[in-house]
């Protein structure tokens, strides 16, 4: 069954939308990666141009961010301090990156620089987790043990102007979490994907956060980034489309919690392994299509916009004619599916272990 996307103007089969964000859900709740990276690439090639697929794939990370996060306030595993630290970096990453983004826009070429991100994106992250997959695989073989040092020291740990983070217990330049959050931001703004690819991996590494806060603080800064993303993209080219919005969300939160549940019990280090594979034939598939696949131009009907359901001709003048309105509009609407869907998931959460206790006396 097909649906008629009435900002984009095309048409998509809601069957492969929800099948592949729920795929993309169910691979982020099993490794705790975002997947923007993934969903992104799969939007582009179900036909929808790569400048809607980045604008409302930056609103469902936002619905799941969101989701993730209420999850984390109820269960106090955030650091605020260190997290608007971040934010403020974020801010003007993303203003830098939406203003790359129209650049390009402007001169034609911005459909060729989203490929070409994301062609050197997943080949990156792909290798960084094939060989670290391999490596876990042998290490389990061989039964090794090796010891880490938790917080190594780089130049970025020098820079003046520290702060105390009695949460996470460190004392840290506020430089660090801000430097990060640019990187965090401009590329949010060009690929529409949240950033955590690069947070957590920062927050880990370089930061020297805990482990337990580190999800938490990542999707609590996410909210932040693609808040500013979603808003500044349907002000400035209105092209969030609310029913493509609604279809990824729901895909994507109901992966979320199959993937959490499955990681659970399996063992993700082969997995791990597979997922960078996936990452690198995306990256290769993304490749071929920019520089070797013969583009065709299709011949794309004219809809008549009265001839268009209620809800889409809706959709379509309010984001034409009141794009501030709808730009708070797609945030405020993807922000209430999140924490609808927090609140649903506590609610089984608890049922199911009032359930389990009674099972047990």
């Amino acid at each position: 069954m097909n649906v008629f996307l009435p900002i984009a103007e095309v048409s998509v089969n809601i069957l492969s939308i929800f099948t592949l964000s729920g795929i993309v859900g169910v691979l982020s709740g099993l490794f705790g990666v975002g997947g923007g990276f993934l969903m992104t690439p799969f939007l582009i090639f179900l036909g929808v141009p790569p400048t809607y697929a980045v604008a409302n794939e930056a609103n469902n990370i936002l619905a799941t961010s969101v989701s993730g996060s209420t999850t984390h306030y109820l269960k106090n595993t955030l650091d605020y301090k260190m997290g608007l630290m971040i934010v403020v970096g974020g801010v003007f990453g993303t203003l830098f990156g939406i203003w790359t983004f129209t650049y390009f826009k402007g001169i034609g070429k911005i459909d060729i620089v989203i490929s070409l991100a994301y062609m050197y994106i997943l080949a990156i992250i792909g290798t960084a987790m094939l060989v670290e997959g391999l490596g876990e695989i042998e290490k389990a073989r061989k039964k090794i043990i090796i010891k880490k040092k938790l917080h190594v020291h780089y130049w970025i740990h020098g820079l003046p102007f520290k702060m105390r983070f009695p949460k996470s217990k460190l004392y840290e330049s506020i430089f660090t979490p801000i430097i990060i959050g640019l990187m965090v931001g401009f590329i949010a703004a060009i690929m529409g994907i949240g950033g955590a690819f690069i947070l957590v991996p920062a927050m880990i590494y370089i930061i020297g956060m805990p482990t337990r806060l580190i999800p938490g603080t990542s999707l609590f800064v996410t909210i932040f980034v693609s808040v500013i993303v979603t808003f500044l993209h349907a002000f400035n080219y209105g092209s969030i489309d609310l029913i493509l919005v609604f279809m990824l969300v729901l895909g994507s939160i109901i992966g979320v919690q199959v993937g959490q549940k499955l990681g659970e019990s399996v063992d993700s280090t082969g997995l791990k392994t597979l997922l960078a594979v996936l990452l690198l034939l995306v990256g290769i598939a993304i490749a071929y299509d920019t520089f070797f696949a013969e583009h065709v131009s299709f011949e794309v009907n004219k809809i008549d916009v009265n001839n268009l359901n209620p809800l889409s001709m809706f959709i379509k003048k309010l984001s034409a004619e009141m794009p501030i309105l709808y730009g708070l509009i797609s945030i405020i609407f993807a922000v209430t599916l999140g924490v609808g869907a927090a609140f649903i998931r506590r609610f089984f959460s608890n049922l199911r272990k009032k359930y389990s206790l009674k099972s047990s006396k």
